[in-house]
């Protein structure tokens, strides 16, 4: 144990460790345009970011003409899919302070997880491609345990848990996210949840239900420190 509150820190992939909004608008535009619709600007597509690439889609053909049959929808989410693995890490980076913060926790002897909506492969893919994959004892997707087990429901938080600790010995842990499918696994799952505010936040960050809100990375360890001294007074 160390004087750090926190084992395990376990964060969301898009619009919280990674701004991978640029990726993900170029690949929906792609699907999209498979079925005549006209592109979406960068900005727009961060407002449908959330849940995973097939609802981005789904949304994304709503505010373009409307929805397509569910076999049609399965074949532009292969294609999105396909087009978005061969152009994973063209634009997308670490939003800023992300590397001296991941070095900060490891510091302190937290391990680091990712717990995504995204598909477990395309996830190990995008940390390989950008030289992070050695940040993280574990990353969790979307479709890790099957489906309809993605946030918010808790099961791939509980699985961090699972992989992090021991029968013996009580885990502590923390999430780090950017929407209600984050706060609200965490929620579920027991544990506090910080929200970042530079994210692809569904609802105004302080509405999202976070035991707190950062508005840069310098600021998650000594939130999180605070976080943990207001459990050890509560």
């Amino acid at each position: 144990m160390t004087d750090f509150p926190f084992d395990v820190v376990g964060f969301d992939l898009d619009g919280t460790l990674l701004d991978s909004l640029g990726d993900l608008g170029v690949a929906l535009n792609h699907a999209l345009s498979l079925e005549g619709r006209a592109s979406i600007p960068r900005e727009a597509v961060r407002d449908l970011v959330g849940g995973g690439a097939k609802k981005m889609l789904a949304r994304g053909l709503e505010v373009t003409g409307g929805p397509v049959s569910d076999e049609r929808l399965n074949q532009l989410h292969h294609a999105l899919i396909d087009f978005y693995s061969d152009h994973i890490a063209v634009e997308t980076r670490l939003y800023p302070g992300g590397e001296a913060m991941l070095r900060g926790l490891a510091a302190r002897g937290v391990k680091i997880a990712v717990v995504t909506n995204k598909l477990e492969r395309l996830a190990v893919k995008i940390f390989a491609e950008m030289g992070l994959s050695h940040h993280f004892f574990t990353v969790i997707g979307g479709d890790t345990l099957g489906p309809g087990r993605a946030k918010p429901k808790p099961d791939l938080i509980e699985l961090m848990l699972e992989r992090a600790g021991s029968a013996e010995t009580p885990i502590r842990a923390a999430f780090v996210g950017d929407t209600t499918y984050d706060t609200g696994a965490a929620a579920a799952a027991g544990i506090p949840c910080v929200a970042v505010s530079f994210g692809f936040n569904d609802r105004p960050p302080h509405e999202l239900g976070a035991t707190a809100v950062i508005d840069h990375f310098d600021a998650l360890i000594p939130t999180l420190e605070r976080i943990g001294a207001e459990a050890e007074t509560a």
